[in-house]
């Protein structure tokens, strides 16, 4: 084989050159695939905090959250906490709970969110059924006074020496005066002797 001339050798280097600069910028671009665009990392997987291809957030980091407290707490309002507070941390921010608060209702350890509401309730009164019973007028004792002008019928009945007769003419003595101011003004009512008037001044209010 003879000898290369020198036109021929210029031509081999030249391609010799351009297939080094190639290769040069294909190992370059694969490199700067292996890193994302801008410099932001993904998160691992393994920590628990993101998954492959999601961006990871950390809590700690972002910006401030803005919560409303409200309910039995004691200085309820509105208030600023750093990312990743829990409502406990809202609920010492607002003064803690009140001795009313039934605090078991909520869950302590709950992140809060930026506008977030966190409503402490109240605990039950177990006398407050009880005490609306009582507010009607109507009493489960058997020997509180009874109010003539709003009385009925049973009523007058569990008064001793009154029966449903007698406690009749009461209601319609009442009716026929426009109500009763005194209770003595039941002693015009026919059947009614002394000793039943002694009963209805100790159990009747006018």
């Amino acid at each position: 084989m003879g000898s290369l001339s020198r036109s021929q050798l210029l031509v081999y280097g030249a391609v010799a050159v351009v297939l080094l600069l190639v290769g040069a910028r294909w190992i370059r671009s694969g490199d700067a695939q292996g890193e994302p665009a801008g410099g932001v990392t993904y998160a691992d997987s393994s920590n628990g905090r993101g998954s492959g291809g999601a961006l990871a957030v950390d809590a700690e980091g972002g910006a401030d959250v803005v919560v409303d407290v409200a309910g039995a707490v004691a200085d309820p309002g509105v208030y600023r906490l750093p990312a990743g507070a829990r409502v406990n941390d809202a609920l010492q921010r607002a003064g803690g709970a009140t001795a009313r608060a039934e605090v078991e209702a909520i869950n302590l350890a709950a992140r809060l969110t930026d506008g977030q509401q966190v409503v402490v309730p109240e605990r039950m009164k177990a006398s407050a059924t009880v005490a609306a019973g009582g507010a009607g007028g109507t009493s489960s004792d058997p020997e509180a006074p009874i109010n003539v002008g709003t009385a009925s019928v049973d009523d007058l009945d569990t008064i001793e020496g009154i029966g449903p007769v007698t406690a009749q003419k009461i209601l319609e003595f009442r009716d026929q005066h426009g109500g009763i101011s005194s209770i003595d003004q039941l002693d015009q009512i026919d059947g009614i002797g002394p000793a039943t008037m002694d009963a209805l001044r100790s159990r009747l209010q006018p």
